[in-house]
């Protein structure tokens, strides 16, 4: 299934230029993932502090651009520039499911916005990238597959904060959305366990 996550070569190859220039002054990729989670947080708390002004729901979406950027970032940091490290691993899965949740939630204090749809899709969130990082356990690879990894859910998330500052949409469409989008991890939770016992399977010695 097609994801965004498969256009991230062509977003790497813009930043190159950007990394370089930060591995230069001393900028790690541990740095900047904690940063890119706690700056998820403070946001997700600022948001459901002032709930009530949906204005501010349009800072959801312009995180989510910066954010992709510093999640990139992070990964070309480690992976080009010898950074790669146990701790960075488990930062980088951990900081990921914290800002997940800090930027998904605050949607249920909407009026009328369904509290169990948003909270089923906080948890289906952490459940299917739990899945992709069992994929190494049981001697597949770290799985990314779609139809809603992180990078859809930044951009359908995103996309529905904006429409909700500028009050395009009703309750009864915000909930259709998260149902739509609860659908859609469940579907990718299946299709990572399904692709990572297909990867076992092919590289399975023969007989």
């Amino acid at each position: 299934m097609v994801s965004i996550y498969q256009l991230k070569p062509a977003f790497q190859n813009l930043l190159r230029p950007l990394v370089k220039r930060l591995y230069d002054r001393g900028i790690t990729a541990n740095q900047i993932t904690l940063l890119a989670g706690v700056v998820s947080v403070l946001l997700g708390g600022l948001i459901a502090l002032f709930a009530q002004h949906t204005w501010l729901f349009i800072l959801i979406p312009l995180w989510m651009l910066l954010r992709m950027a510093l999640n990139a970032i992070d990964g070309m940091l480690a992976r080009e520039f010898g950074q790669q490290s146990h701790l960075g691993a488990y930062l980088n899965e951990l900081c990921d499911i914290v800002a997940d949740s800090a930027l998904i939630l605050p949607f249920a204090l909407i009026p009328e916005v369904s509290t169990s749809a948003v909270v089923v899709v906080a948890l289906l969130a952490v459940f299917s990238e739990y899945t992709g990082v069992l994929g190494p356990m049981v001697g597949a690879s770290r799985r990314y597959d779609g139809p809603m990894g992180k990078s859809d859910r930044a951009f359908v998330l995103g996309a529905l904060a904006a429409t909700i500052a500028l009050g395009w949409l009703n309750a009864a469409w915000i909930n259709g959305v998260f149902a739509a989008v609860a659908l859609l991890l469940v579907l990718t939770l299946i299709n990572r366990v399904r692709q990572g016992l297909k990867e076992i399977k092919e590289n399975a010695p023969s007989a």
